[in-house]
């Protein structure tokens, strides 16, 4: 482990515990409740009869070939926005459940017409893989090409009646339950260098940015800790940060606003899919990166049937995309939302946090974590109030009747389904103060019965992936460094202060005061 440098005395900095493996299951108390309470199903389930709710047609419409996808992408990108995009529609509709047209369109998607589920009632369909079908819609309406991953399709665009799907995320669980002793002291390494780096830029500047560097960091620590390699040491060095980046817009372009002048990213961006040979270099430097470090995860593949190549590339898009750009969107957002929230709950954080390592003789060990019920709260807050993927969608594989918190509305099999995660898990039908960030929302038991209602991991908080299942492998893995990115902050800091600025994927943040530990 790469030595660190903290403010912390050393009594509270934390050691890491070898002595027994680390398991990735993040607990949270059973919820108790009498035999007569039946609690609110989250799953929409398919209606013959039923008269609870009155049978509603869908309202909306899709408008004019051309010219309707044109001018519903027109309003999401630059007219409104996309959360006014979405509560314009509902308003003119008094429904949350409507018809429309997503982006792309044009020349990249065939077919933009959805029916949009934005409410914390309806929204969860999308999960039901009896209901839904997966296939080729991670990105939405539109799949970019395979040449942009080897010629391959990679496990988010497989659903999971396809026979790859259940070894392909056999693999993924494995490569987490191999790498579970590596993610505390490779967390602290990178995270803590990260810090030490910002200090000194705002020593120099007045202010650091956090974003570039914490790209650069997110990867090193991924690589560390999955693979057992420092990638300064081989041939990528510090590049992997922007190979990345570049090669996600050539994915995710029909999706993005860049600022720049309609007239110039419209046909650029969103009319016309970018050449992959533009990035293919760029691609083959990570994949050979992965091909020689993933030694004992290759092996792994093998016993299940999986070929290397396929492996490899399938490693490098859960680790760059799914992994690296989660934490990408979601740690900034975190600083922004938990830096918001003001003094006085950084006061409440750093006191949490360093009690519960002291009582632990200084040791930073999953039990501590677990006490830590004020930080696992701001972590599920972060993670509901601003989702890091905000899109889910399905196709309904038979006809259904899906129940909003108002009505019904017959779905026809074959139809595109859409949810906007912000607007459910902002639902104030479901949580009280639902478009406040809350930091101590889930604390106590009241609090730990609304985490069904969190679904940033294509599931709710509750559940657990499966590989029969779409929610995220690596759920678990995400809400640990999560809390452990809480828990470096407050190990050093009292509080901080920060400015923030949009970013075409997340925010923009720079730390303008880190007010170093004084207890």
């Amino acid at each position: 482990m790469a030595s660190v440098s903290t403010p912390f005395p050393i009594s509270l900095h934390p050691k890491i515990v070898r002595s027994k493996p680390l398991k990735f299951r993040v607990l949270t108390r059973p919820i108790k409740a009498s035999g007569s309470e039946t609690p609110p199903d989250l799953a929409v389930a398919t209606r013959t009869g039923s008269k609870d709710l009155p049978i509603r047609n869908i309202p909306g419409n899709y408008g004019l070939p051309i010219v309707g996808p044109i001018k519903d992408r027109w309003d999401y990108f630059y007219d409104q926005g996309a959360e006014e995009f979405f509560k314009s529609r509902i308003r003119k509709y008094n429904s949350t459940v409507y018809r429309v047209n997503m982006p792309p369109g044009g020349f990249i998607a065939e077919n933009p017409q959805v029916v949009a589920l934005l409410d914390g009632k309806s929204f969860p369909v999308l999960f039901d893989i009896d209901k839904v079908e997966k296939k080729d819609l991670f990105t939405g309406t539109y799949m970019p090409s395979t040449d942009l991953t080897g010629g391959y399709r990679i496990l988010s665009y497989l659903d999971p009646s396809e026979p790859k799907h259940e070894k392909l995320k056999s693999l993924l669980f494995f490569l987490l339950k191999s790498s579970r002793n590596r993610i505390f002291p490779e967390f602290q390494a990178t995270y803590s260098e990260l810090f030490d780096s910002l200090e000194k830029e705002l020593s120099l500047k007045g202010k650091a940015d956090f974003g570039g560097s914490s790209d650069g960091t997110a990867f090193n620590f991924l690589a560390r800790a999955f693979y057992g390699t420092n990638p300064v040491d081989t041939k990528l060095k510090a590049d992997a940060p922007g190979l990345i980046t570049k090669w996600v817009l050539f994915n995710l372009h029909p999706l993005l606003s860049l600022g720049l002048p309609r007239i110039i990213e419209d046909p650029l961006l969103h009319t016309f899919s970018l050449p992959p040979a533009l990035v293919k270099s760029d691609y083959q430097r990570l994949y050979e990166f992965f091909f020689e470090s993933a030694g004992e995860i290759l092996v792994e593949a093998d016993k299940l049937g999986i070929s290397r190549e396929e492996a490899t590339h399938n490693l490098l898009f859960a680790t760059c995309f799914n992994t690296w750009g989660g934490m990408k969107i979601l740690f900034p957002n975190m600083v922004k939302r938990i830096g918001r929230a003001g003094h006085k709950v950084h006061n409440q954080l750093a006191e949490e946090i360093r009690s519960v390592i002291k009582s632990n003789g200084g040791e930073l060990t999953m039990g501590g974590i677990e006490k830590m019920e004020l930080t696992k709260s701001v972590v599920y807050e972060c993670l509901r109030f601003e989702p890091p993927v905000p899109a889910q969608y399905g196709r309904a594989k038979k006809d259904l009747v899906i129940e909003s918190h108002d009505a019904a509305f017959k779905v026809k099999a074959g139809e595109m389904l859409y949810g906007y995660q912000p607007l459910a898990t902002r639902d104030p039908k479901i949580f009280d103060r639902a478009d406040e960030f809350v930091p101590e929302r889930f604390v106590g038991e009241e609090g730990e019965k609304l985490l069904r209602h969190v679904l940033w991991s294509n599931g709710p908080e509750t559940e657990t992936p499966t590989v029969g299942n779409k929610q995220c492998a690596g759920k678990d893995f995400v809400v640990l460094v999560a809390r452990l990115f809480v828990i470096e902050i407050f190990r050093r800091y009292d509080s901080f202060d920060i400015e923030v600025a949009k970013s075409p994927l997340g925010s923009s943040v720079n730390f303008t005061s880190l007010r170093k530990a004084s207890f």
